[in-house]
């Protein structure tokens, strides 16, 4: 599954890209490997998941017009997934991938979820980033080879017990189980969400019960325990 580094298509259109991660360091050095290609052009940069949206909704009054989005995983008021989830529901012919740092399983099954087209590390970006990129707007998938050995001992897991795992919260509750995580208030997050505070109490409480948890601090347990905060 894993794509070879292919030469670009002479003479085809640049790939547009959205380059998301609240590290302005990390975005300049992939940047620099992205604008070396001559397939290949960064056309905005966006510090968080909900920035990344916005630029691409154009809710912010300036709209992007991108090809390819690559997200960092873990990122303040919306992470990469999140991001990628919406995305993935509003922009349908947008290309992702997640570019993080984690080796993590429970991350790369909630990207390819999420509609991410590939999973790249940090770590190994200078070597695979390019492929993934290409991979991606080729429609193929892109994993590092740890990422199929991963995806394939689960999938025989899961055929020996019949079972596969589900996501406990919505998407909604997801992201106001981030923020209340991240330390905001219900009247920020209903600022932020563009919901009552009623309602935002109401997703806590439901929150509270499906997790089986009572307080604020398991909750940020939880957050940290599934990736949605960093500790």
């Amino acid at each position: 599954m894993t794509a070879s580094p292919n030469p670009p298509v002479p003479d085809a259109p640049k790939t547009r890209i959205l380059l998301a991660d609240d590290h302005a360091l990390v975005r300049r050095g992939v940047r620099l490997i992205l604008d070396g290609e001559p397939d290949l052009e960064v056309v905005a940069e966006a510090g968080d998941g909900a920035e990344a949206v916005a630029l691409l909704k154009g809710t912010g009054g300036q709209r992007v017009e991108a090809d390819l989005a690559i997200l960092d995983v873990a990122m303040p008021r919306m992470t990469g997934l999140q991001a990628a989830r919406e995305l993935s529901r509003r922009r349908p012919g947008l290309r992702i991938l997640i570019l993080t740092m984690h080796d993590n399983e429970q991350y790369l099954f909630e990207a390819l979820k999420a509609g991410a087209a590939g999973y790249v590390l940090k770590s190994l970006a200078d070597r695979d980033l390019i492929a993934a990129c290409r991979a991606a707007m080729r429609g193929e998938p892109f994993l590092y080879p740890g990422a199929v050995s991963t995806l394939i001992r689960t999938y025989l897991e899961q055929a020996r017990s019949g079972q596969a795992p589900d996501t406990v919260l919505s998407p909604r509750e997801e992201e106001i189980l981030k923020l209340v995580a991240e330390g905001h208030s219900s009247k920020e997050i209903a600022d932020t969400l563009v919901i009552s505070v009623k309602t935002v109490e109401r997703h806590r409480a439901n929150i509270l019960a499906k997790l089986g948890m009572k307080d604020r601090l398991e909750l940020v347990r939880y957050a940290i325990r599934t990736g949605l905060i960093e500790p």
